[in-house]
């Protein structure tokens, strides 16, 4: 029997689950009548607006949102700031979601603040799970007097939960095709979703995008009266080394000037990260940007602080070899343009190695893009299923892994995926998880298991 500060916190989550909650759902429906930000507000005037009482950083964008703010989290707190960290989905616990100097929120803090919005539900109809999550993280950051908190949007950006708040800096880091029954269907829409949280007259540091979403972020920026900072006009960064631990990059500031103050010089700056793949460079150099924008600001940031804050960074499941030989690899590519990095990545690292691809999926996912992707570098296709209600069957997905050439089978539970993909691939081949974060948290904890 659970100890009655078990049963009570199981009792918390069950009721925030309660609520609509869109992670859960395999397909988005009723789309206008849930994202639209009233509730949200309501909430926040009810609770006397605790967003308002820390500045902030709001992360949008399609990939490297999490990586990002935690880069940046990570950097302000070597520096003596007390900083808080939202960002979703969890990869284990719920309270991975909300983070202040790098530890997790209690679960009896968890729980205290969910009886704080018991009683506001009732007057705020169909409030969602994700807002309610939101709500909480800000309170919780307004309690303990955060100097500072690195928010992530969760979905798109104009109509997100978290878009309530008046950031000192907005950042938009890499956009692609995802959530496209949401956000549109072209590049040009999905953009627009995410440049809704670019601020008149803040900042917004934009990360490498393709042309027609850099172009349609530009074009909010300037409508806004919004100084812009785009990393590929204002920064010059090149690999200088890795392995399979971590990798080194340099950066450069080419003439980064804002409102005609110059804050950086020349001098190239070495930077080691833990997080492997030429994208995370590019995330790292976004994170640079951001930081720049802040000592613009008065924030206290020095140059060894941003090298020890990216050192120390720690993110989970985004390339992450839990065994080097044979290699395992868990990664949480979800759409067909991250997983084309991921292959670029597995081709960079293990060029040598064949692999046993170990496929979990969201039903809501464009599953062509990804395994046009991913499937030519792999020689047979294991389908699994991760516990998350979104997850799509090993059988649904081994039916669209057929119309490709390639051996693939289903096999439920994950456990038993895993297991089985060991024994084929032996000591020979590598085995790569990936398709869904669920996917990849689910192996990330089943290996631990294994090698109790």
């Amino acid at each position: 029997m659970r100890p009655p500060s078990e049963e009570r916190y199981q009792e918390t989550l069950d009721w925030i689950y309660s609520w609509v909650d869109f992670s859960m759902k395999r397909h988005v429906d009723d789309k206008h009548r849930f994202f639209k930000l009233d509730r949200m507000n309501q909430l926040m005037a009810l609770l006397d607006s605790p967003q308002a009482k820390f500045p902030s950083v709001h992360v949008a964008g399609t990939k490297g949102k999490g990586s990002t703010a935690s880069l940046i989290a990570s950097t302000l707190q070597v520096c003596g700031y007390k900083v808080g960290l939202y960002t979703s989905p969890h990869l284990e616990d719920f309270r991975e979601r909300i983070i202040i100097n790098g530890e997790i929120i209690s679960e009896q803090q968890i729980i205290d603040l969910a009886d704080q919005m018991r009683p506001l539900t009732e007057k705020v109809p169909e409030t969602t799970t994700f807002e309610l999550t939101t709500a909480m993280a800000f309170l919780y950051f307004a309690h303990e007097k955060v100097d500072i908190a690195v928010l992530e949007v969760g979905l798109g950006g104009r109509l997100d939960a978290t878009n309530v708040v008046d950031p000192v800096v907005s950042v938009i880091t890499s956009i692609s095709y995802d959530h496209m029954s949401v956000l549109g269907n072209t590049l040009t829409e999905i953009a627009t979703e995410k440049g809704g949280i670019i601020k008149p007259g803040r900042p917004v540091v934009i990360a490498p995008q393709k042309t027609e979403a850099g172009d349609t972020l530009v074009n909010i920026a300037t409508d806004r009266n919004s100084p812009y900072i785009k990393v590929t006009d204002e920064y010059k960064y090149a690999p200088l080394d890795h392995n399979l631990k971590n990798q080194r990059f340099e950066i450069t500031s080419r003439h980064l000037k804002v409102r005609g103050k110059k804050i950086s010089t020349n001098t190239a700056l070495s930077l080691t990260i833990p997080l492997l793949g030429a994208h995370q460079i590019e995330n790292a150099a976004t994170a640079v940007a951001v930081l720049d924008q802040l000592r613009l600001q008065g924030y206290q940031i020095t140059r060894k602080a941003i090298q020890a804050g990216f050192s120390q960074v720690y993110w989970p499941a985004r390339f992450e070899i839990l065994r080097e030989k044979p290699p395992i690899v868990i990664d949480s590519a979800h759409n067909g343009d991250s997983m084309q990095r991921l292959v670029e990545t597995v081709n960079e690292y293990f060029p040598e190695w064949p692999f046993i691809l170990v496929f979990g999926a969201s039903a809501d996912k464009s599953m062509g893009d990804m395994l046009s992707a991913i499937l030519p570098r792999c020689e047979m296709v294991i389908t699994a299923q991760s516990l998350h209600p979104r997850a799509a069957t090993p059988e649904e997905l081994k039916t669209i892994v057929e119309k490709y050439p390639i051996p693939v089978i289903a096999i439920n539970p994950a456990e038993e995926a895993l297991s089985q993909a060991l024994f084929l691939a032996g000591e020979s081949k590598g085995i790569l998880v990936t398709g869904s974060i669920f996917i990849a948290s689910a192996a990330r904890v089943i290996w631990s298991q294994m090698k109790k």
